[in-house]
């Protein structure tokens, strides 16, 4: 649809963009990215045929751009710039009629049904039907944004070029924007080429993209590619990170502030243990992997309760009552990793191991009323019931996040484990049990001092993990059967 070859262009008698070459199909929505001076706009312009390139070519559906006539131009290409000028008062709908005009002929240039149903249907899709006897002077820039994309939707192009169409537009008019455009895409075939300042849009919406940097391409290609830590940081100078969109096989970028961290080392003073639930309240936020009832997942935490249920517990609306029960008790839930279990928590089992570099503080609820042979669950019954062997390993250090999942898996090794040495059998098979049908873990780091890179079974970070899971799980398990034989 749009292929650029070797295109240089300057501003102002100064260089802005060398030696660019891409090609863009048709139905693609195509983003350009940069720094502020990155030839981005300057670009966009040629591509335009607003602003003529030095050398190079440009070709529109296998035409050259120079071949067009300015209407025939307008008919296949609209354009949305950063900054519209309001030189006169025109409505809103008269604004967005001038789309028109590359359609009409005739001296009167005379106004079909054709137009009016194409401008009722793009005021519609840019949801400014309300606005139409508005004057546009009248109206907020994110509404006068919306107004122009109209305008040059009412063009009925090809291809549209954008220059950071979300400008001026709040979050949810940002969404709806962009929704709009890749459906077009999808079902129109409309071919978009946008500049974005916002990285992280640019990943959920766009085919592919362009990386310049100094008026070159630094990179080019699917979003996963180009949004590359390295690339960014390089080009656009300053500390960034890279991580996954929760919902979405496309990266985000997070800027990274420039704040010293404050190490800070907890213990096993921090923990409490009651007759109602065990409680950790962290004077930090930790960074924390867990399969808590709330807080599963990756996120920041800095409290954790393990809270006891009956075991006749009632499963079905438990994370909105476990939800509730946090916050009667003054636990904000969006900070808090809460876990239940239908054992008594003042039989919980700590420790703490203090190595050359870290630390780990490791707690242990165990009982083993519904214990399962893993490798023979497809025997058992689908039934939701309170967690039994619930599992917290607090460290003080910076973990990656291999080392989560590995200290994860080592923790869940050593607590099989210790249910084998402790001789605990699956009730249905015989077989021997590797934990609970509801357990739960918590890894959770203080993200300061020393970087452990890895947490498997036999490195320092795992070796620790291991001993103490295993530890603490025996001991639990003995005291849960200790009372069970004493009730």
């Amino acid at each position: 649809m749009l292929d650029v070859q070797d295109v240089t262009g300057s501003y102002s008698g100064k260089p802005a963009a060398a030696g660019i070459s891409f090609h863009v199909k048709k139905g693609e929505l195509f983003g350009i990215l940069g720094p502020n001076g990155s030839g981005k706009t300057t670009l966009l312009k040629m591509i335009s045929g607003i602003h003529p390139a030095d050398e190079g070519s440009i070709s529109v559906k296998g035409k050259p751009l120079n071949d067009y006539s300015s209407r025939e131009r307008a008919r296949c290409m609209a354009v949305l710039p950063q900054h519209s000028s309001l030189s006169f008062s025109y409505t809103v709908r008269e604004t967005v009629s001038l789309g028109r005009y590359p359609h009409q002929s005739g001296l009167l240039h005379s106004w079909s049904e054709k137009d009016e149903n194409i401008v009722r249907e793009v005021m519609g899709q840019t949801g400014i039907q309300h606005l139409e006897h508005r004057q546009m002077v009248e109206i907020s820039g994110g509404e006068q944004q919306r107004v122009y994309l109209a305008q040059a939707l009412a063009q009925e192009p090809e291809i549209l070029l954008l220059d950071e169409p979300t400008n001026h537009l709040d979050l949810a008019f940002q969404k709806d924007l962009l929704d709009l455009l890749k459906l077009l895409t999808k079902e129109r075939d409309l071919t978009v080429l946008s500049i974005f300042h916002d990285l992280n849009l640019a990943a959920l919406y766009c085919d592919r993209l362009l990386l310049l940097n100094k008026g070159s391409i630094s990179k080019s290609g699917a979003p996963s590619e180009v949004l590359a830590e390295k690339s960014i940081r390089d080009v656009y100078q300053t500390s960034i990170g890279k991580q996954q969109h929760p919902q979405l096989p496309v990266p985000q970028m997070v800027l990274l502030p420039n704040t010293r961290k404050v190490r800070t080392v907890l213990d096993a003073s921090f923990l409490e243990i009651s007759h109602g639930c065990v409680v950790y309240r962290s004077p930090v936020y930790l960074k924390t992997m867990s399969s808590g009832v709330t807080g599963a997942g990756a996120g920041w935490n800095r409290y954790f309760v393990n809270r006891h249920v009956d075991k006749n517990y009632d499963c079905s609306g438990h994370r909105t009552e476990m939800a509730d029960y946090l916050e009667r008790r003054g636990f904000p839930a969006a900070e808090t990793v809460g876990m239940m279990t239908a054992v008594f928590p003042e039989d919980a089992v700590y420790c703490e191991y203090k190595e050359k570099d870290f630390s780990v503080i490791i707690a242990v609820t165990a009982g083993t009323g519904n214990a399962v042979d893993a490798s023979m669950s497809s025997l058992h019954a689908p039934l939701m019931m309170p967690g039994t062997i619930n599992t917290w390993v607090i460290i003080n250090g910076e973990l990656t996040d291999e080392a989560f999942i590995q200290c994860i898996m080592t923790a869940t090794e050593a607590k099989a484990r210790a249910l084998q040495d402790e001789g605990i059998k699956d009730a249905i098979t015989g077989t021997a049990a590797s934990g609970t049908s509801t357990d739960s873990i918590l890894i959770a780091a203080t993200q300061t001092g020393p970087l452990l890179e890895y947490g498997g079974t036999i490195t320092p970070l795992g070796k620790s993990v291991g001993k103490g899971v295993y530890q603490c799980t025996r001991k639990a398990i003995e005291k849960s059967q200790r009372r069970q034989q004493t009730c």
